[in-house]
This record gives C-alpha cells, structure tokens and sequence, in this order.
C-alpha cells in the first residue's frame, strides 16, 4: 500500500506547538455569537419509552414552543436509543446522517446492566468481542471488527487512552455518562486507532440544574462499593457549575486470593462567561489494589480435560497470595474549551494529561506443565514497573456555512500528542533461580524463592502531529457527501538503558483519508457507502530491538440505518472488506510481540436498539465475520488469527411497569452467543462456542431504586480465547450484584 519516510525532525513537533498556542491566542478574543449549553443530567435508570417510574432525566432549559433541547452529542442518552454523536465526525452530528458505523451505550443502558467495566458494558454491542482475554481485573480487552483494539483503540472524550505492553490505564465506568464503539478506521480524524475501530468513553459534566445521587452495593467474591455524584451552579451568576463524582470498592474476585480494590474520585467545572463561551475542566484520581486474575493456562485441562481426566479450577491462584500483586494509580487533568467566534466560526481546544504508575510482581504459568501427567503446572516469576505520561492537544476550528449551491460543516484540525513510557520488567530467568511448580489437585503457597532482575529497562517516547480537514457538504437535503484527509509525523525512540547499542528510532510520515456518501430519505431510511484508510504508528520494538513499522489500513464500507421518526428505534446494517497491513501480534510464551504482514476482515454486523413501549428497552446484535492472514510467516498465511471468534450475537431486554399498584418494579435479561475460534496458528485446536445468560430485577419507589443483577447467571466455565496450546484464558464466572441507590 504505502511506504514509510523519514523526513519528521523535533522542529516541526515544536512548531506545530507553538501553532496550536498562536490558534488559541487568536480566538479566545473574538466575539461570540453562538450558544454553548450545559448538558442535561441523567443520575438512574428510565428513559424515553417513558419511563416514569424511575424519574430519569433532571431537565434543562426548554427551548422555544416549550419542547426539550435536542439531545447533546456529550450528554445523557433518553433511553437505550441515542441520536446523535460527535464521535464519527468530531461534530454534533445526528447519528442518522453519519456514513459509518457507530453505536452509543448510555448512562441507563450501564446502570441497568450493572456494567463495572468497559469489558462489561460493550458485551452487547455490535463487532465486539469483549473480555478476549478472559476476567482480568487490569486492563479492558476487546476486539473491534476482529482485531485487539485495547492498545491503540480506547478514547475518553476524544482524546487517547493509550495501553502499550505494561504501561496501561484503566477508566472507572460510574464516571461515564455513554460510551461510543465507532467501527472502522478513524485515524482520518484522531490520527491513531487500528482499522477495526475505537472506543470513546464520555465523562460526566457538570449540568446546570442542581442534583445528588448516592449508591451502595456489594455481592459475589465478598465485593461491596459505594458511589457518589452530585453537581449543579456553584455560584448564583449563573456563570460557575461543578461536578463530583466518586466511586470505592473492596473485595475480592473469581480467583482465590486476588483482591480487586479500587477508589476513584472525579471532580469538574465549567465556567460559561456568555453565551458562545465555555471552559470546562475534568480531572479524575484512580488507585487500583488488584492481582493477575487472567491466568496463562494449557488448553488441556482448561477447553479439554488434561491427561489425567482433570480441569483446572477456575479459582485457582497460579500466582500465590503473598506475591501475585498488581498496583496502579492514574491521573487524568485537562480541559475542553469552546468559543463561538461569529455565527459560522466555532473554535475548540481540548487538552489532557495522564499519568499512569503500575508495578506487577506475580507467579505465571505460561509454559504449561511440569509433569506427564499434567497435574502440576510450570511457573516462573514476573516483575514490572511502568510510568507512563501523556500529553495531548487538539485544535479544531468548525465553520457552518452556505456557498450559493450547497451547505458545508467544514472541520480543521490540528492535534499533537506525546507519549512517554518508562518501562523495567524482569524474571527470575536472569536472576538463575528456580520458581517451584504449582499442583493443581492440593497448591501449595508461600515459596517465595528470590527477586527478578531486569532483561528489560527501556525509555519510550512517542511523538504524533497531525494536521486535518474535513467537509460534510449537503449536496441535497437529503443527500450528504463527507470528505475528509490528513496528514500525519511521527516519531518513535526507543533508549534501552540495559544495552544503549540497542536503542533504535525512527520517523513516519503518511496521509490518511475518507470519502462518503449517505442519502436520508424522509421515512429514516438511510443508505450509505464509505471508503477510508488509516495510519498508526507503532511504539517499541520486537525481541530484536527493531522498531516496529507504523500499521497501515484500508477498509470499504456499505450499510443502511433505519430510525422511524415517533417510533424509538433505530437499526444499523453494515456490510465491510477491512485489509491490515504491519499487524502487530503477540509471540506466543514471551512478552514481546512482532508483525504479521497482512491480516483481511469480511463481515457484516446488525445493531438494533428501541425504547418500543413505555418502560421497555431492548438491545440486539449480531456480528459474523471472515478473518484471514494473508501475508506473514509460512505457517500463517490462509489461515485464522487465533483468540477471534467470528460469529457473535445478543439481545438484552428491560421493562419497568409504568403504572398501576406494580408501578416501578421492573425486570429483564440477556442472552449473549460467542462463536468458536482458534487456539494455535495451525487452526487444529478449537475453543469451543458459548451461550451465556444474565438477568436483573429491580424496584423504584419515589427517589429509591432497589436491584439485582446477574451475569453469567448459570455459571458456566467456558475459555473465552487462547493465544496458544499454553496460552488459554477463563471467562467471567457468575457475578450477583445488589444495589440501592437515592437520588434527589
């Protein structure tokens, strides 16, 4: 497809800096013309299918003729069923004249399914596997149309969350108000995420009308946690509005031993002067207190019993109680500005820095057993320490305008963004000291032999400018073509302070683009066809110490949205031919990863989503796709990557009674199919499919809101992927949770 240059140098990383200031500089004067609004708060469960039991929505201002503003691309959605996003287009854009394929999980769909991750909330979305890696407590995996999305692919509010090798973050779902799973390449306008898609998770904002909510809550493996969130006017000028929220919890997990302890405090402001001006500053404190809960297990005696007829236990501790640690503390402080300078010019800053501090000193198996008859497993001791820092900036100025033949919404961009990744990681292998191996009929712990020391100390720095356009040009009323283009540099230095003849770095420069077209008839019928490719530089290097090559994309798209207007519903039908070039994939048995040459996804996908009664809320999916690698090593190319399954499907149903002497109790559940996949490179060992059940009950009387919930209701043990023979992974077992909450 493409080829890579070296032609970026510091200069143009610092011009590009100076040029974002001068930007704002010059805009922050104008005078403003335009109106910026506060969002509307939505605090528990309900929604537009009218759901009055559970008082969904605190309202904001009415707008003229006394009907409610329209819905914020950034704020609650009524109901299950969103209608618009700036996600796709970085625009208040309704979903409905957007050519690409996007679905939003808002605040009410979360709270009813009792979601405590980003895991657990896309689990009925379609084109994503969620969990590929089973319950891990540390970091959200997921695959978007086939390939891992959770390095390169998780945004929160437009900006990257950005997971390389053991530097990661982790966000605290009860912060969110909706979560966007936009699939397909997006690198036209965020300039990084693989082809398969991204995932933008939206804080919570201050609102301008006063509320509280508190939550209480505990269940399976001992866990019990509490939450908060209040907000509204912080002064009587009307010009000063805050929010709170906050979120603790304490317990255990589904592996005996493993804690998964977190606290997580988030407060916001706004500050709206007039207006067509705001400042809104969000920052967010979360500490993590967990263990390695994904254990690398044999597929025999995990898919198939071993040689001797026996299972692992799904609760046993690879690791040992005294030693399997994982810590983390993460900070994220930043600030969206916005400023309308006349009636077709709106400028946006937004800005971010995070911070992320993790250390992991834990036993593994990842090597399979010690004996032949696989009742004893192989460990050896893993340490790591990582701090991660990053920087980030994106301009954007919006012009709305009319040029005699046709309407344009026109989107200049300029963003730069800097990663910094201080990386020591070491074994007992280099220290030459024996872990023993672990039985799995009678463990025994304590045997705390010695301290790793490093093969592995590395500073990291990743440096991306990227400059881009885009117009969305109504050629019709109904017809909207969307063009778009951008031009990316990069950096990538890697020192390796272990062996300095090691260190590598490397420049990249590409150009990505997109061209679409959507045609909305007056019935809600919208047809639609795209073409796009993408860029994503990579960060490090492969086990040679060779930087890595930046991925390439390339995706076509056709599909079909359907809202009725009255009715609640919306559908998305979308039928895609993804090539991914320079796939980066983990070495089965190591820590480091290398690149594929080039890996295809065929599918189709089906999201619907409807508040179709009073009280009544549903969401369906199905997703079936064709991966195959089609370039690579010999023994790879025709055949499936491993740990992707390639059929999925759910539905997930709520209903609250609305009136009558059962108003507010309300009940539901979900039915989730994971297809098959593959558990090695030659696709001889199969990881078998799964049906999984979840159900909830819950009750609203006044301001209270009683439930329960469960998920993986029957309990069943099922492997959600393998990356190897050695190399498999349990799914979630059943979780019950209770809750209460009041809200005023």
């Amino acid at each position: 497809m493409r080829s890579a240059h070296t032609l970026i140098g510091s200069s143009r990383l610092r011009m590009a800096a100076l040029a974002s200031a001068s930007l704002m500089a010059l805009t922050v004067g104008a005078h403003a013309q335009q109106s910026t609004q506060l969002e509307e708060i939505s605090v528990a469960g309900g929604g537009a299918g009218g759901n009055p039991a559970t008082g969904r929505t605190v309202p904001g201002p009415p707008v003229a003729g006394g009907r409610p503003l329209r819905e914020d691309p950034r704020g609650p959605v009524d109901g299950y069923v969103a209608t618009r996003s700036a996600t796709a287009t970085k625009t208040n854009t309704p979903l409905i004249e957007t050519p690409q394929s996007i679905t939003v999980v808002g605040r009410e769909q979360i709270d009813a399914q009792k979601a405590q991750t980003l895991t657990q909330a896309t689990q009925y979305t379609a084109g994503v596997y969620s969990g590929t890696f089973g319950a891990d407590t540390r970091v959200d995996y997921f695959t978007l149309r086939g390939f891992i999305a959770s390095d390169y692919g998780i945004y929160r509010d437009g900006l990257q969350v950005l997971n390389y090798g053991f530097g990661t973050f982790k966000v605290e779902t009860f912060g969110l108000e909706r979560i966007e799973v936009l699939r397909g390449p997006a690198a036209v306008l965020f300039g990084a995420g693989n082809p398969g898609g991204i995932i933008n998770q939206i804080t919570k904002r201050p609102t301008a009308q006063p509320f509280g909510y508190v939550e209480v809550g505990g269940g399976s493996f001992g866990q019990v946690y509490g939450a908060f969130d209040i907000g509204g006017p912080a002064d009587d000028s009307g010009k000063w509005f805050y929010r709170l929220t906050g979120f603790g919890r304490q317990g255990g997990t589904q592996v005996d031993g493993a804690p998964d302890d977190r606290g997580y405090i988030a407060p916001a402001l706004t500050y709206r002067p007039d207006a067509g001006t705001s400042l809104t500053i969000l920052t967010s404190y979360q500490r993590d207190s967990t263990a390695v809960t994904a254990n690398f297990l044999p597929y025999s005696g995990t898919v198939r019993p071993n040689a001797s007829g026996l299972r692992i236990p799904r609760s046993l501790n690879v690791g040992d109680p005294a030693l399997n640690t994982f810590q983390r503390e993460q900070v994220f402080a930043g600030y969206e500005f916005e400023h309308a300078i006349d009636a077709t010019w709106t400028f946006r800053q937004n800005l971010r820095y995070s911070f992320s501090d993790g250390f992991q000193n834990s036993y593994l198996n990842q090597t399979g057993y010690v004996d032949a008859a696989e009742t004893t497993l192989n460990r050896y001791q893993f340490l790591t320490s990582s701090k991660v820092g990053i920087f980030q900036v994106d301009n954007q100025a919006e012009a709305r305008f009319f040029d005699g033949y046709f309407r344009h919404d026109l989107l200049l961009g300029l963003d730069y963004k800097r990663y910094d990744l201080h990386d020591n990681q070491g074994t007992n292998f280099t220290n030459f000291y024996p872990v023993p191996g672990l039985s799995i009929i009678n463990p025994v712990y304590g045997q705390i032999r010695g301290r790793p020391a490093p093969y592995l100390v590395n500073a990291d720095t990743f440096q991306q400018i990227g400059i881009y356009a885009q117009d969305q040009i109504k050629l019709t009323d109904q017809l909207t073509l969307v063009l778009g283009g951008r031009q990316d540099f990069a950096d990538n230095v890697v020192r390796d302070r272990l062996t300095p003849a090691n260190s590598s770095q490397r420049s990249d420069e590409a150009f990505s683009g997109r061209a679409a077209l959507i045609y909305n008839f007056v019935d809600g019928l919208a047809p639609y066809v795209s073409y796009s490719t993408s860029f994503q530089p990579q960060i490090g290097s492969d086990a040679n110490r060779r930087s890595f090559a930046p991925e390439y994309g390339e995706q076509v798209e056709v599909g079909v949205k359907f809202e009725p207007i009255g009715y609640g519903f919306f559908l998305t039908a979308a039928a895609f031919d993804l090539v991914r070039q320079n796939v980066v994939q983990p070495v089965p048995g190591t820590f480091f990863s290398s690149q594929l040459g080039e890996v295809r996804s065929r599918g189709v996908e089906v999201q619907a989503v409807a508040n179709l009664a009073q009280g009544l809320n549903i969401v369906g999916a199905f997703t079936a796709y064709d991966l195959v690698t089609l370039k690579g090593e010999a023994d790879q190319v025709g055949r499936t990557p491993t740990r992707i399954p390639e059929v999925l499907a759910s539905i997930f149903a709520d209903y609250t009674i609305p009136s009558g002497d059962w108003r507010g109790f309300g009940f539901g559940g979900g039915v989730r199919y994971v297809g098959s996949s593959f558990a090695n490179v030659a696709n001889t060992l199969v990881v078998p499919e799964y049906v999984l059940f979840d159900a909830q009950v819950h009750y609203t009387w006044g301001n209270w809101r009683a439930a329960i919930n469960a998920t993986n209701i029957g309990d069943r043990r099922f492997v959600s992927s393998c990356i190897s023979a050695n190399e498999c992974f349990y799914g979630e077992a059943r979780r019950v949770l209770g809750s209460i909450s009041y809200k005023w």
